[in-house]
């Protein structure tokens, strides 16, 4: 009986031990680093641990999906695995892996919106961009400002929007409540209806304040806008022309043709930044009456209708 006893105690030690030893192999390999040979962002779905190595396994940042599940498990504790983008290092151990998932800060995705664009034209770059869920709302001709949007990995379209829109009406309500004196412009909106044309008749960034200047000129003495851009508002649909301007378009009658009705036109035509939204209520102090492409990118600028002609005929020249 004594020999059974020390043989099944001897039994039970090699056994703790050999327990032992696969703890601690386990460990050691918890902490080992990673397959992974370049950091790489990884979405992490919503689900469950299993599920959540079996992502993990697949786009190669770990090696053993049984192995991370019981490490886990083991360190359950430290919190839950939560669902987001994510960047993974190079080598990243299980370790490592676990604790970005817990802790870690997830991928900061940006969207950009330029100047100048439609309101169906930001609808359609609210649709196309990849990590945003959910339909994208409606919005507004002029509502949402040309700006950079941080966002993660399932937010919402309507959620960004609603921030574009938010800075829109804060940088409109901070351009106005700067303006300069005795504009000819009745309120914001105007204001804004102002710059959504600056921005379209230029991408020149020292002009605006100059163009600027141009149409309260204008604006000042009753004469018609005369901007292209307000012309092509209606036949575009929205959208860019895709098209040169013909005499039928300037002759068609419509609230947008700044050749047919004298003041501004009834809506923005596009959204503009903040440097066209601050050019249009602090525009430059100039005796220009008129501007036409130069065919450098820019604009030549006259104070009469005879200069004017001068630079349209070089302009044709140029074409």
């Amino acid at each position: 009986m004594p020999r059974l006893l020390k043989l099944a105690g001897a039994g039970l030690l090699a056994l703790a031990l050999l327990a032992g030893g696969a703890f601690w192999f386990a460990v050691q390999r918890i902490a080992a680093p990673g397959p992974l040979s370049d950091a790489t962002n990884l979405v992490i779905p919503r689900g469950g641990t299993e599920s959540i190595a079996a992502v993990l396994r697949e786009a190669g940042v770990i090696a053993d999906a049984r192995l991370f599940a019981f490490a886990a498990w083991r360190s359950r504790e430290a919190g839950p695995l939560r669902a987001a983008e994510f960047t993974f290092p190079a080598r990243a151990s299980i370790r490592d892996v676990l604790a970005i998932l817990r802790e870690g800060r997830p991928v900061q995705r940006r969207l950009t919106i330029p100047e100048g664009l439609t309101a169906r034209q930001i609808m359609a770059l609210l649709e196309r961009t990849d990590g945003l869920t959910g339909d994208v709302p409606a919005l507004a001709e002029g509502a949402a400002l040309p700006e950079t949007y941080a966002f993660t990995w399932g937010d919402s379209r309507a959620s960004v929007a609603r921030r574009a829109v938010a800075a829109m009406d804060a940088a409109l309500a901070e351009a106005w409540a700067g303006r300069a004196p005795n504009l000819p412009l009745a309120n914001a909106r105007e204001a804004l209806i102002l710059a959504s044309i600056i921005e379209r008749e230029t991408g020149v960034a020292g002009e605006r304040a100059l163009v600027a200047g141009v149409f309260v000129n204008r604006l000042r003495r009753g004469m018609m806008l005369q901007s292209d851009p307000t012309v092509a508002y209606v036949p575009g649909q929205g959208l860019p022309l895709d098209r040169p301007l013909t005499r039928a378009d300037l002759d068609q009658p419509h609230p947008f043709n700044t050749y047919r009705i004298r003041g501004l036109p009834p809506g923005p035509i596009a959204s503009p930044g903040r440097e066209a939204l601050r050019a249009a209520t602090r525009p430059a102090e100039t005796e220009f009456l008129f501007f036409v492409a130069d065919g450098t990118g820019g604009h030549a600028f006259a104070r009469t209708l005879e200069e004017h002609n001068r630079n349209v005929a070089r302009w044709r020249a140029l074409r």
